[in-house]
C-alpha cells in the first residue's frame, strides 16, 4: 500500500491526486491518473522511484506527451513527469549532456548556438530529450542516436550508463522498457558552421510549418514509414485526407497526422487508427505500424 501523507513527508516536487491526463498531452484527450508526480530534482525522482519499486506500485514515465495516446479512463497508478527535475544542457569535456527533461527545441537551439552539427533536422520536434532517446526520434534522414555516445538510465533501482552499442537502436524504437527511466543522454557533436546550421533550422521549421497541421492538437505522424514506402502516401492512395470519427481526423494537411477537431476522445482516435490501417491493407497490402505509444488501453482495445 502507498500513502499520501507518507509521500508528502519526503517529497519536495508536486503531487496531484485524479490528475486530469488531457492537460499533459499534445492530443489534448485522456482521463485521470491516479497520481501525477512532478519530482523537483533527480534526487527526488529516485527517491519516489524507489518508494513505489519496493511496494510494488504502478508507475509510467511521460515527458511533454507529443507521441502518446491516453485513454479516456486515464492511467491506474503514478505518471512521473520530469520536465521540472531534470532540466540541465551543458558541456562537459568536449561533449554536450542533456538531462531528460530538456525540451529537444531547447537541445537542439543549445547546441546550434555553441557551433555544433548533427541534431539540427530534429528543429522544430517536440517533446523532450528523454522520449526522444526512448522513440530514436528522427527526421529528414537524421535520428538523434547518430550522435550519441552514452545514456545514464535508472534500472532495477540502480544507476548505470549505456554505451550507444548496448541501447538496441532501430528506427523510432530502442531497448529500453517502460522501466527504464532516462536521466541523461551525452553527445559527441563536430564542429559547424553557426550561420548555416541557424539557417538549416529556420527552413526546416518553415518547412514544418507549411507541411504539417500545428493548427489542431495532434500526436505527430501516427504510423512509422514502411520500407521502401511513406505512410503519408500509402493513406492518401486510400482516399482517407479528411475522414473522420467523431472530431477525430485525418489531416487535410498531411495524411498521416490524426488531429482533434475539439472536444474529440480517445476511443474516436483509436477507431479512426483503426480504419485507416484496415483500409491502407486492404488498398495496398501494407499493414501501418504505430509510431506513437497507446497508454492507459486494455489488451482488448489496443491495435
Amino acid at each position: 500500500m502507498i500513502s499520501l501523507v507518507d509521500i508528502k513527508k519526503f517529497l519536495r516536487g508536486e503531487i496531484a491526486v485524479d490528475e486530469p491526463m488531457s492537460k499533459h498531452n499534445w492530443m489534448k484527450v485522456g482521463g485521470p491518473a491516479d497520481f501525477f508526480i512532478e519530482p523537483a530534482d533527480k534526487e527526488d525522482l529516485l527517491a519516489i522511484l524507489t518508494y513505489f519499486n519496493e511496494r510494488k506500485y504502478p508507475w509510467m514515465i511521460l515527458g511533454r506527451g507529443s507521441n502518446v495516446l491516453i485513454s479516456d479512463e486515464g492511467i491506474r497508478g503514478a505518471v512521473i513527469n520530469l520536465e521540472k527535475a531534470l532540466t540541465k544542457v551543458f558541456m562537459k569535456n568536449g561533449f554536450v549532456v542533456a538531462e531528460a527533461g530538456v525540451r529537444l527545441t531547447e537541445f537542439v537551439d543549445y547546441c546550434i548556438e555553441n557551433g555544433l552539427e548533427g541534431v539540427e533536422n530534429l528543429s522544430g520536434i517536440p517533446g523532450s530529450v528523454g522520449g526522444a532517446v526512448v522513440m530514436n526520434a528522427g527526421a529528414y534522414g537524421s535520428e538523434i542516436s547518430n550522435h550519441l555516445v552514452k545514456v545514464e538510465i535508472f534500472r532495477d533501482d540502480k544507476l548505470c550508463e549505456l554505451p550507444v552499442s548496448e541501447c538496441g537502436f532501430g528506427y523510432r524504437s530502442s531497448g529500453f522498457t517502460a522501466k527504464d527511466v532516462i536521466l541523461s543522454a551525452t553527445f559527441d557533436l563536430p564542429k559547424g558552421d553557426k550561420e548555416k546550421l541557424m539557417t538549416k533550422r529556420r527552413e526546416i521549421i518553415q518547412k514544418r510549418n507549411e507541411k504539417q497541421p500545428l493548427n489542431y492538437p495532434n500526436l505527430g505522424s501516427i504510423f512509422k514509414n514502411p520500407t521502401n514506402s511513406y505512410a503519408v502516401k500509402l493513406i492518401e492512395q486510400a482516399g482517407l485526407k479528411g475522414k473522420r470519427v467523431g472530431n477525430a481526423q485525418v489531416s487535410e494537411k498531411h495524411a498521416n497526422f490524426i488531429v482533434n477537431l475539439g472536444g474529440a476522445k480517445a476511443q474516436d482516435i483509436v477507431k479512426l487508427i483503426d480504419l485507416v490501417k484496415r483500409t491502407v491493407y486492404q488498398n495496398s497490402g501494407v499493414m501501418l505500424e504505430l509510431e506513437i505509444k497507446m497508454v492507459g488501453f486494455s489488451n482488448s482495445n489496443k491495435l
